[in-house]
C-alpha cells in the first residue's frame, strides 16, 4: 500500500526559497519549487510572497499525486552563515496549512557545527 505521507524539505535563505518534496524514503522528489521560478526580478526571491506560491505549487503537485500529510524539515544556510531561516519559511508553511496539507511534524535540520571551524577570509580578515 501506498503511503500518503511526503517529506518537505525547505531550504529558506535571505535571498531565496527552495521547497523539494521527497517521498518518505527521500530517493523519489515528487516535487519542487523555488523563489526564482515564481518572481521575474532577482531581488524578490527570498520574499515571503514568492515562497508563498511555491508552496502553493507544491501542495497543488502533491494532491495531485494523492499525498495529504507531509513532514517539515526546515533548513537555513548555517555553518559560518545564518543560522535562523529566511522570511520565506514561516510564509511556506502558512500557506501550505491553508491549501488542506496536513502538517505532521515541523523540524529544523539546520547544520550547526559542534567544533570551532575557522571562517573564510584567512588570517588578516577579507580586504576589500
Amino acid at each position: 500500500m501506498k503511503s500518503n505521507v511526503a517529506i518537505l524539505n525547505v531550504y529558506s535563505s535571505k535571498n531565496n526559497t527552495k521547497i523539494i518534496a521527497t517521498d518518505i524514503t527521500g530517493a523519489e522528489t515528487l516535487a519542487k519549487a523555488t523563489g526564482g521560478m515564481i518572481v521575474k526580478s532577482a531581488r524578490e526571491e527570498g520574499k515571503p510572497y514568492a515562497a508563498m506560491q511555491a508552496a502553493l505549487q507544491i501542495a497543488d503537485a502533491l494532491k495531485l499525486k494523492g499525498f495529504d500529510k507531509v513532514i517539515v524539515k526546515i533548513r537555513a544556510p548555517g555553518g559560518h552563515k545564518a543560522k535562523s531561516p529566511g522570511s520565506g519559511a514561516q510564509a511556506a508553511i502558512r500557506q501550505l496549512a491553508r491549501s488542506g496539507i496536513k502538517i505532521q511534524r515541523i523540524e529544523d535540520v539546520t547544520p550547526i557545527p559542534t567544533d570551532t571551524t575557522r571562517r573564510p577570509g584567512g588570517r588578516r580578515g577579507r580586504r576589500v
